[in-house]
């Protein structure tokens, strides 16, 4: 593993009034940083009571160790969802997204964790048959996605575009969105092709495992995989794609997270 990264990009909104909810903690997935759960998810967990935080992992948005992502793998991510996790108030709820998800579930193979959630999560068998998929039916976006190149960030976005959004998604959504992609680090889309498991459950948890029906990243089929491997029943949104939170209907997996944490955290504290 690399050293410590200490220097972490963290973005934050917290409640209007003291709430004795536990803090949420998401980790975005490859390919951008944790912007993306900014204009709608943040803001509104907090409006619910919820102290509502994501990180930049290593090497992605503003957070240092650009220089080293190149060799950065899942358990070094995992290292700074902990690292920022050891430094809230209270235990978080964590609450992975695409690769995000695979950083959550090291965590949980590994160490006590509060609760998790697992939105669009990479397969248990890992991403190599999906990686074959996507070269055989989207070669340019594998091919852009393998060769990032950040001066050509709009010509990325309009490749991975019918890969990760709907085309509900507004213009002016996407100009952001291209400001906040950036290169992925290839040892940990190496360690995404295998295994995640060894074919075995993590820990006692029972995470919610959330999906999208339009996602052809992580298939419905793969979101199931991964319930399946934790006993729970998948819950798959309608029409959404892959960046289910920054969708035109983003409140729809929201609200399907809120009720989750209503039922199964903050009730049976």
């Amino acid at each position: 593993m690399l050293p410590p990264e200490h220097d972490l990009e963290l973005r934050s909104h917290l409640p209007a009034k003291p709430s004795s909810k536990p803090p949420l903690l998401f980790v975005h997935g490859g390919f951008c940083d944790g912007w993306c759960w900014e204009p709608y998810f943040l803001p509104w967990f907090a409006s619910q009571g919820y102290p509502a935080h994501a990180l930049s992992l290593r090497g992605h948005g503003s957070s240092g160790g650009a220089q080293s992502l190149f060799v950065a793998g899942l358990d070094d991510y995992a290292a700074d969802v902990e690292h920022i996790a050891s430094g809230l108030p209270s235990p978080p709820v964590l609450i992975g997204h695409s690769m995000g998800s695979a950083v959550v579930e090291r965590l949980l193979s590994t160490r006590p964790v509060r609760a998790a959630a697992l939105l669009s999560p990479v397969p248990p068998s890992g991403f190599g048959q999906t990686f074959g998929r996507l070269a055989a039916q989207q070669p340019e976006y594998m091919m852009r996605m393998a060769n990032f190149d950040p001066a050509a960030s709009n010509d990325i976005l309009h490749a991975i575009r019918p890969m990760y959004f709907s085309d509900d998604v507004s213009p002016a959504l996407l100009a952001k969105v291209s400001r906040h992609l950036g290169p992925e680090s290839p040892r940990a889309m190496m360690d995404m092709t295998l295994r995640l498991h060894g074919g075995r459950a993590a820990l006692d948890c029972k995470p919610l495992v959330l999906g999208a029906e339009a996602d052809r990243v992580c298939t419905p089929n793969d979101v199931r995989a991964t319930a399946a491997l934790y006993g729970v029943e998948a819950i798959i949104v309608p029409r959404l794609a892959h960046m289910l939170m920054l969708e035109p209907e983003w409140k729809r997996p929201a609200q399907v997270l809120l009720d989750w944490l209503q039922a199964s955290i903050v009730k049976k504290r």
